[in-house]
């Protein structure tokens, strides 16, 4: 049914749409007025270093000899300046770190399909707002903040993309190249008057990027020697920088310094979560206007830092990342960035009262700008009638907010002055949350209602079309006109409201779904009749059973996206099957294979997620078990004197064989050569590339009988599985495959078992010629079953290895064998398709169940489809926008997963059946080809 398959397809994509609409959507502005502290500044500039990717316990904690990381910040936190945790958002990737620093504010979801790098929203920034920025580090960074800038008074100097090299030499050499550029910068401007004059303007901003300590986290793990010493590298270069500004300025006390880090990293050297060495980074400011360390006799954090860096007796005072745009724009007087929601962090400051409460109200005013602007915007797109307005903040309050504080100033009560702020600024921060979520409610009930319909008019068709439940009713024309007119009237009702509205016309796609899926359901009104009579005349405990039995299953599958060991408990219960079913009775062996291998694959759920722990050691051998596999395969093939074989097939294979023992080869040599930082040996990128290619087309070479074409897929997909592995996950799909095998000979059994087929030789059954119309069977029970165990191994190929929805369990190191410079589409790309790998193995598997059960591949494609828009209905509700911003991620990406994973298995059905049912002949094979 093409039309269906369109619809199906539009229907999800506009599901899967929705959430970044309902949830995600860009919370920014713009139309507000610049807010500037009326009194003088304590500072002329302000020098920002950032060492991406320094994780705040790292830099603060003592070596084992009581020494610290970095000597002279921890000098200057002790005698000079304030410090304290900076705590950032998810995702914790540099781009969202550095706007959160530089603009004040958290970026958006929408900012992922850019790959964090250009500007999906135009913002403003301390950079925008300064005289002068001069800016020195990556070429991923920088450019964003002088591209949002107006005028040029934002400056970049860069380094080349392809110096972001994982493998390569020591990466600190990213730090020297900026502390030298800058050095070079100074001495240049003695000779340049226009360049001498501009750097001694006020409001002058000096960026610099420091990535070194991240590539080296990537590369080497934040523990490892490289990291630490990267630290020591850093420390010395801000030592030197901050003397020579001092010097070039003739030591005017008018220079401000902030050091500080756009994310952490986790100790398995990745980041994008929200584990707290992630979210957790220093920040150390000293320099003009800012307090001295300030001595205390105790003080309380729910963490255990202070002890552990002998810090107990220096006041640490902790920050929100975005609270440091505010910092900046406070030092050294320029208007704070307008999408800021920052609140500026008064006991940085060492100044007067009165400046202190000037700045605070400044801040105030300026977020509450954007709530002005905001609530306006949605008093334009709504319904006088309809309207409900944040009530903490109507007019008449906001004018007394500021009355009060005002007065408060002039009367010099500064810290009620302050107070007030602060309050002002939590309303006006819940008021423009309030406005921003304000459709959520509507829209999510019209997505529901879309679901629920679409689920039910699955399941009809199901019904009607591949089972014999019904029986087959002309419809009534003159009833079925009267319903089409009644859906059309309710669709230009609700399409009329929004108009009126003036709504952007994603909502009319959300709004108007529900009418013609509804729709589709009613007509079908004959079938649910008798689906109601049949269910009636069965005995109600029958019924109930069957329905609880479907729901503990989705739970249970539900559950596993949460707790991996839920897949553990899932596939000991599937070990038990044949026992359940007295299937062992006939099939003996079998049932003792399928038990050992349920088994053997539960372990892997229960193992820590992938890539923690790399163990070359492992993939080498797995590499040698499956060399050893396939030659005992290819003897028994040999053996077998059938017409089933000729000897060009056996090349295949042997090229198969051939290209996993490469593989194996260039995993460990490519580690060894990374170890001794040689970089990735030119020889073995080649070896990988094209094995990836070719592991695609060798499969369509070999003969498309039952286990000779699914036992070639595998070979190909194992080659570069391999490549991708990096410690115990390249089991896994050796393991996964095993279990395919059985389970196609035991879904043969299973049909024996309910009658329904006589048994076929599966080893003479042939992929190319299965396809004909007339053998395919009604639906029974039994196919709920078989849909089921498809949608458990797709969900156990997921998360078997380790949780896919959460970024941070990605190692980059399984992409070293095919690129070590940083690139993330590539990267990314390669890692899709490491999770693709198993997913393959279970599609082609289904597709032989398919097959050999006499199935027509739509109706068991039906059934999953139904299981999975149950679960992603779940996972629907369970998206939430507030909370850590782990769960935020996670509840994301559990129902995108979901959603696309209908989506995917579409394409996943028509990959798996090219890859059985297709073969390329070679030209000169044509005259010894036999069948």
């Amino acid at each position: 049914i093409p039309a269906f398959v369109l619809a199906g397809l539009f229907v999800h994509c506009v599901f899967l749409v929705s959430i970044f609409d309902i949830y995600f959507s860009s919370p920014l502005v713009h139309g507000m007025t610049p807010q500037q502290t009326p009194l003088p500044p304590p500072a002329k500039r302000l020098v920002l270093f950032v060492a991406d990717g320094l994780r705040a316990d790292s830099l603060y904690e003592l070596n084992s000899n009581n020494t610290p990381q970095a000597p002279y910040l921890r000098g200057i936190l002790e005698n000079n300046g304030s410090w304290g945790i900076s705590h950032t958002r998810v995702p914790t990737e540099s781009r969202p770190g550095h706007v959160a620093l530089i603009a004040g504010f958290y970026e958006d979801v929408s900012a992922v399909a850019k790959g964090w790098k250009e500007n999906p929203v135009e913002f403003d920034s301390v950079f925008n707002e300064s005289k002068y920025t001069w800016s020195w580090g990556s070429p991923d960074i920088l450019p964003m903040f002088a591209k949002g800038a107006t005028g040029d008074h934002v400056y970049t100097f860069c380094y080349t993309a392809e110096s972001e090299d994982f493998g390569a030499q020591d990466a600190a050499k990213l730090d020297m190249w900026v502390f030298d550029h800058v050095k070079s910068f100074f001495n240049s401007s003695r000779g340049n008057q226009t360049l001498f004059s501009a750097l001694n303007e006020e409001k002058v901003v000096l960026f610099l990027h420091l990535l070194g300590i991240d590539t080296n986290g990537h590369a080497h793990r934040p523990n490892s020697r490289e990291y630490k010493e990267n630290i020591k590298t850093v420390d010395e270069g801000v030592k030197e920088i901050a003397s020579m500004i001092d010097n070039f300025y003739g030591n005017d006390g008018k220079t401000a310094f902030i050091l500080t880090s756009d994310h952490g990293m986790t100790d398995w050297g990745s980041h994008g979560a929200g584990h707290p060495s992630e979210t957790l980074t220093p920040l150390i400011v000293w320099g003009a206007g800012v307090n001295y360390p300030q001595k205390v006799t105790s003080q309380f954090f729910e963490d255990n830092f202070l002890k552990e860096w002998k810090l107990e007796n220096l006041k640490r005072l902790d920050v929100n990342q975005a609270d440091i745009a505010p910092l900046m724009a406070s030092l050294i007087g320029v208007p704070f960035p307008l999408n800021s929601v920052g609140t500026l962090p008064l006991e940085y400051l060492n100044n007067s009262a009165h400046f202190k409460a000037e700045s605070m109200f400044t801040n105030a005013v300026q977020i509450l700008e954007q709530f002005k602007v905001k609530m306006s915007q949605k008093k334009e797109t709504t319904l006088s009638f309809l309207f409900t307005p944040f009530k903490p903040l109507s007019d008449s309050e906001q004018i007394n907010f500021l009355k009060k504080t005002r007065l408060y100033i002039q009367q010099q009560k500064y810290d009620e002055a302050v107070s007030l702020c602060k309050t002002l600024i939590n309303l006006a921060l819940e008021g423009l949350s309030y406005y921003h979520t304000y459709d959520r409610l509507f829209l999510g009930l019209s997505i529901a209602m879309s679901f629920v319909g679409w689920t039910t008019y699955v399941i009809l068709v199901i019904i009607k079309t591949h089972t014999n439940l019904t029986k087959t009713v002309q419809t009534n024309n003159k009833e079925s006109a009267v319903l089409f007119y009644g859906f059309a009237i309710v669709g230009m009702i609700i399409a009329f409201f929004l108009l009126v509205q003036t709504c952007p016309w994603t909502y009319y796609i959300y709004c108007l779904l529900p009418v013609p899926v509804w729709y589709a359901v009613v007509r079908e009104f004959s079938v649910i009749q008798d689906l109601a009579a049949n269910l009636l005349s069965l005995p109600m405990s029958q019924s109930i059973g069957f329905l609880l039995v479907c729901t503990l299953g989705i739970e249970i599958l539900v559950f596993s996206f949460f707790y991996r060991s839920t897949l553990t408990i899932g596939l000991l219960v599937f070990a038990g099957w044949p026992v359940i079913t007295q299937l062992w009775v006939q099939a003996k062996t079998k049932a003792l294979i399928w038990t050992l291998l349920c088994v053997l694959l539960a372990i892997f759920p229960l193992m820590p997620v992938v890539g923690r722990e790399p163990n070359i050691a492992l993939v080498i051998a797995t590499g040698l078990l499956t060399l050893l596999i396939s030659c005992f395969s290819l003897t028994s093939l040999c053996k077998s004197k059938n017409k089933y074989r000729s000897n060009e097939d056996l090349k295949v294979y042997f090229y198969q064989m051939l290209s996993i023992a490469l593989s194996t080869y260039v995993v460990s040599s490519t580690h060894d050569s990374l170890e001794n930082k040689q970089g990735l040996p030119v020889l073995n990128q080649i070896i990988s590339w094209m094995t990836l290619v070719s592991s695609s087309v060798l499969p369509l070479l070999s003969p498309t009988f039952l286990f000779q074409r699914l036992f070639s897929i595998l070979l190909s997909l194992m080659s570069t599985y391999l490549l991708l592995s990096t410690g115990y996950e390249a089991l896994f799909p050796l393991v996964l495959s095993g279990l395919m095998f059985v389970w196609i000979n035991m879904e043969q059994e299973a049909l024996q078992h309910y009658g329904l087929s006589l048994k076929p030789k599966l080893a003479a059954f042939n992929f190319a010629y299965a396809t004909d119309i007339t053998q395919f069977r009604q639906l029974h029970l039994d196919d709920i079953r078989r849909s089921f165990f498809f949608i458990f191994f797709i969900v156990t190929a997921f998360f078997g290895t380790g949780n896919i929805a959460s970024v941070n369990s990605f190692d980059p190191a399984s992409v070293y064998c095919f690129v070590t410079v940083f690139s993330p589409f590539v990267m990314g790309g390669l890692l899709v398709l490491k999770v693709v790998i198993p997913f393959v193995l279970v599609s082609c598997a289904f597709e032989a169940v398919q097959v050999t059960t006499q199935l027509s591949s739509k109706s068991l494609f039906l059934i999953v489809l139904v299981i999975s828009d149950i679960m992603a209905l779940h996972f629907f509700f369970l998206v939430k926008d507030y909370g850590s911003w782990l769960d935020i991620g996670t509840s994301i990406s559990h129902y995108v997963l979901v959603m696309s994973l209908t989506i995917f298995m579409m394409l996943m059905n028509g990959l798996a059946q090219l890859l059985t049912t297709q073969r390329l002949e070679l030209p000169r094979r044509t005259k010894h080809h036999s069948t």
